[in-house]
C-alpha cells in the first residue's frame, strides 16, 4: 500500500518537476553576482537592510524564492510570522535562487551564512532531479553545505524532494535516499518531502502545476514548521 501511494505521488509530481526547467536559469556558480543586499533581485533574495537579528537562512531555489507569490506570500515569509507571535528575536532570510541546484547552492552558502546564522534550512535538490544529476554528486553537495554550517555551530533543517519517475525507480530511490542519508549521518533535522500535502493537487499550485499558491504556501510552510519549532526551542534555550 505505502509504495502504491508512493507512486502516486510521484506520478502526480511529473508535470511540476519537468515543468521546473522554464525556471532554471542558463549557468549557475561561483563565478555569478549576487543580488544587492536589501533587494529581491532575479534570484528571489529577500533580506532586510542593516539588521542585527539572529537569522534562520532558508536556502532553496524557485518554491522557496516564492515565484509568482508577492513576498508575504512565500513560506519563509509565512515561517516569520510564525516566529514572530511567539515573540522570538529571529529574522527569516530567503535565500531562494529560482533554478537553483545544490551545486549552485554550495557556491553560494559562504554569502547566505553571513551573518548571526542560528539555523540553516536546506531545500535544495528538485532541479537536481530535474536534470539527472547524479545522486551521489547531491549527496556530496549537501553533506558539504550541511558540514560547513555546522562547523560554523549553525544547526541544519534538511527538507527532502522527490525525482521525476520517468527517471527510473533505481534513480528516484537512490535520490530519495540521499536526504534521508544526509540528514542522518549528520544528525541534521529532516522533513522527508517539501512538496507534502501540496504537489499534484491543482487547487494549492499555480497554473504552471508547479509552483504553490499562497495557500499551497502555508501548507508548506507548516510542514517546515513542524521541524523547524523545535530547533528554535533548542537554540534559544542554549
Amino acid at each position: 500500500m505505502i509504495s502504491t501511494i508512493r507512486r502516486a505521488r510521484t506520478g502526480l509530481l511529473v508535470a511540476g518537476l519537468l515543468g521546473l526547467a522554464a525556471c532554471a536559469e542558463p549557468r549557475e556558480g561561483p563565478a555569478a553576482a549576487p543580488p544587492q543586499e536589501g533587494t529581491a533581485g532575479v534570484a528571489g533574495l529577500r533580506e532586510s537592510d542593516g539588521s542585527t537579528r539572529p537569522r534562520v537562512v532558508v536556502l532553496g531555489d524557485s518554491l522557496t524564492a516564492g515565484l509568482g507569490l508577492a513576498a508575504e506570500e512565500a513560506y519563509p515569509a509565512l515561517l516569520q510570522q510564525r516566529i514572530d507571535e511567539r515573540g522570538w528575536p529571529y529574522e527569516v532570510v530567503n535565500h531562494g535562487e529560482s533554478g537553483g541546484t545544490t551545486a549552485g547552492g554550495l557556491s553560494r552558502l559562504d554569502w547566505a551564512l553571513r551573518g548571526d546564522v542560528r539555523i540553516l534550512v536546506v531545500a535544495l535538490g528538485g532541479n537536481d532531479g530535474l536534470r539527472g544529476l547524479p545522486p551521489g554528486e547531491m549527496k556530496r553537495n549537501l553533506s558539504a553545505i550541511v558540514g560547513e554550517a555546522q562547523r560554523r555551530g549553525i544547526s541544519v533543517l534538511i527538507a527532502g524532494m522527490e525525482a521525476p519517475p520517468n527517471l527510473g525507480e533505481d534513480y528516484t530511490s537512490e535520490f530519495r535516499q540521499v536526504f534521508r542519508d544526509v540528514a542522518g549521518e549528520t544528525h541534521a533535522a529532516f522533513v522527508p518531502f517539501l512538496l507534502e500535502g501540496v504537489a499534484g493537487i491543482p487547487e494549492l499550485n499555480q497554473t504552471d502545476e508547479i509552483h504553490p499558491t499562497a495557500e499551497g504556501a502555508h501548507i508548506i510552510a507548516g510542514t517546515i514548521w513542524s521541524a523547524l519549532e523545535p530547533l528554535l526551542e533548542a537554540v534559544s534555550a542554549s
